[in-house]
């Protein structure tokens, strides 16, 4: 009830959707249902995901339907509340367009403006306007997702919110040892969710919102002519948007808060490093902040420490152009950088208690832990710890 109280309190329209509660006309022969694991996860991610200030749906509930479902083996079943500020997807606009229903591709995208972007309503060029408002949208948002080392893990069209929220947890995961190629998911066996590759398969998706909107936006702009130029050049804008937030982000992490030549090569490099010695994506992030006071902490993350000692000359010689003191700096990347994020291993042990057990209690913890990412914890410093040889988990799955 405290998603509802806050939303009647703030004047925002929220939608509520049930996940897992049976087959819809949408389903392609599925069962609708959901394995009560997959519902977890979508609870812990989704949360773990609003307390680092990444828009996101939310979990009003979760319930355990005492039925099963057939996957693999035989799973116990559940069911969420979804609450998000719309469920209105690019896929949503691509089911209107491939029925070439004009008339209700325009009413979907006058409400869509009502509801998210009502500055555009009175515009001349609004459906524009509108293409060019989620373009933003999703290129901060996956910036934010590069940032903290989430995998979305079936990153289509119908997985995309006009809103700019995060939508769908399924064989989502927060990386540990960083290497842009990680991927998850278990169908995505070419890679084409990718960590790396999340920014240019959002442009896809938005691409196919651009296809989708050409009816209208011919119609405003004059000719389909113009308005399919003019929908190319807000799709080619992406780019350029994702790395102007992804690149203020990067050099907030490392410290830097005023920009200067070099910053972002040198961002790169740290980068390159990481991906090179196995060194974990958060972890190193977080105690880069113990290194201004010489605490000397990242190097162990690294299989070869001596190739962080080279960086990290380089590093000081930078900080020491910044204009902060090393308390203030430190203070402010430990505003940016988590020390605790939602921890496949750790994900996976909540959901295997609950399910093979009934024991919600590691459930509980874990959620408790992620509520407070930025923190020191020391009573819960495990949660923080990368996951031992034997405790990875590689693969994760979609359970509707």
């Amino acid at each position: 009830m405290g998603v509802l109280k806050g939303t009647a309190l703030s004047g925002q329209l929220r939608d509520v959707q049930l996940k897992g509660s049976g087959p819809t006309r949408f389903s392609r022969n599925g069962d609708g249902r959901a394995a009560l694991g997959p519902m977890m996860r979508e609870y812990i991610v989704s949360e773990a995901m609003h307390a680092l200030g990444i828009p996101t749906t939310r979990t009003l509930s979760l319930v355990a339907t005492g039925e099963h479902v057939y996957r693999e083996t035989r799973l116990p079943g559940a069911l969420i509340a979804r609450v998000a500020a719309s469920h209105i997807r690019v896929g949503t606009f691509q089911y209107l367009a491939v029925r070439e229903d004009i008339d209700g591709l325009r009413a979907l995208a006058d409400y869509a403006i009502a509801r998210h972007y009502p500055h555009l309503t009175e515009v001349p060029r609004r459906y524009l306007g509108f293409l060019n408002a989620v373009v933003e949208a999703q290129a901060k948002l996956v910036a934010q997702w590069m940032l903290v080392g989430f995998i979305h893990g079936v990153l289509n069209t119908d997985n995309v919110a006009i809103s700019g929220e995060t939508i769908d947890y399924g064989p989502c995961a927060f990386m540990d040892a960083y290497h842009p190629a990680t991927v998850f998911s278990s169908i995505d066996h070419q890679g084409r969710y990718a960590f790396a590759n999340q920014p240019r398969i959002t442009v896809w998706n938005l691409a196919r919102l651009a296809e989708a909107l050409l009816p209208i936006l011919g119609s405003e702009a004059g000719g389909d002519d113009e308005g399919f130029k003019q929908a190319k050049a807000v799709i080619g804008s992406f780019q350029a948007r994702y790395e102007a937030a992804f690149h203020e982000g990067i050099r907030h992490k490392i410290g830097l808060f005023t920009e200067q030549p070099g910053d972002l090569d040198l961002a790169a490099e740290l980068l390159d490093l990481m991906a090179r010695n196995g060194a974990d994506f958060t972890l190193t992030f977080r105690d880069l902040a113990h290194e201004i006071g010489g605490a000397g902490r990242v190097r162990n993350h690294f299989i070869d420490p001596t190739a962080f000692d080279s960086w990290a000359s380089r590093w000081r010689e930078r900080l020491a152009r910044e204009p902060e003191n090393a308390a203030d700096r430190r203070a402010r990347m430990r505003r940016v950088n988590p020390k605790y994020i939602a921890r496949n291993h750790r994900v996976e042990a909540a959901i295997a208690a609950a399910t093979d057990e009934g024991d919600f209690r590691p459930f509980q913890s874990l959620l408790a832990v992620l509520a407070r990412p930025f923190d020191e914890q020391p009573e819960m410093e495990e949660y923080a710890q990368p996951p031992a040889d034997e405790e990875r988990v590689l693969n994760t799955f979609c359970g509707t």
